[in-house]
């Protein structure tokens, strides 16, 4: 399980949102929403421990994240708002760096079946920077097919996506929490997904 308690975030001078609490279970979603500059993306990061927060506590399992780190990050896969993928390398070597970088080697076998499945197929071999933005969103999105993290926070997952890979994304995402992972996103669009979920709003 992961809970936060009274998460607040600074940049620069001003103080983007205070007094966050959350928890998420295993086989539940979290929706976060707000406007522009609300501070979705900056809560995201601080959950995947890529940013500090100016005040509170995150908890993964009933321990301080802060007290099991390693422990967290192996559960954890964090996708940002842009792609994250290098132009110079295929998609299949994509998947294969980011899980070596990961500590979890990926077989060539298993990171082809992930690139099919998405869409990819013909296309796992070329230079990412010869696809286009739908493609390369699809190359970092293959991540999670190969993923074997509990917790999953994707920040606009589904950008770049036309209507029928946003189905596809939900039915992966819906498999996902199936098995009793979790999930936490941001989306500017209605997003339907199996499970409990519930909504966080910023700013207000």
């Amino acid at each position: 399980m992961l809970r936060a308690h009274g998460l607040a975030c600074d940049r620069g001078d001003r103080r983007l949102f205070s007094g966050v609490d959350l928890r998420v279970q295993p086989g539940e979603w979290l929706q976060v929403e707000g406007a522009n500059g609300a501070g979705k993306t900056s809560l995201l990061r601080i959950l995947a421990g890529l940013s500090p927060a100016a005040e509170g506590r995150i908890e993964w399992n009933e321990s301080a994240v802060c007290d099991a780190r390693d422990e967290y990050h192996a559960r954890l896969l964090y996708l940002g708002h842009g792609p994250a993928i290098k132009d110079d390398l295929s998609g299949l070597e994509n998947l294969q760096a980011s899980a070596a970088i990961a500590g979890h080697p990926l077989e060539e076998g298993t990171a082809l079946a992930a690139l099919r499945r998405i869409g990819l197929r013909g296309r796992e071999e070329l230079p990412t920077r010869v696809l286009s933005q739908g493609q390369k969103r699809r190359v970092a999105l293959a991540r999670l097919l190969c993923s074997q993290a509990r917790l999953w926070i994707l920040d606009e997952p589904f950008v770049a996506l036309d209507v029928a890979a946003v189905d596809q994304l939900c039915g992966i995402l819906d498999e996902h929490l199936s098995r009793g992972g979790l999930l936490i996103f941001t989306s500017h669009q209605p997003v339907r997904l199996a499970g409990q979920g519930g909504c966080l709003r910023l700013g207000q």
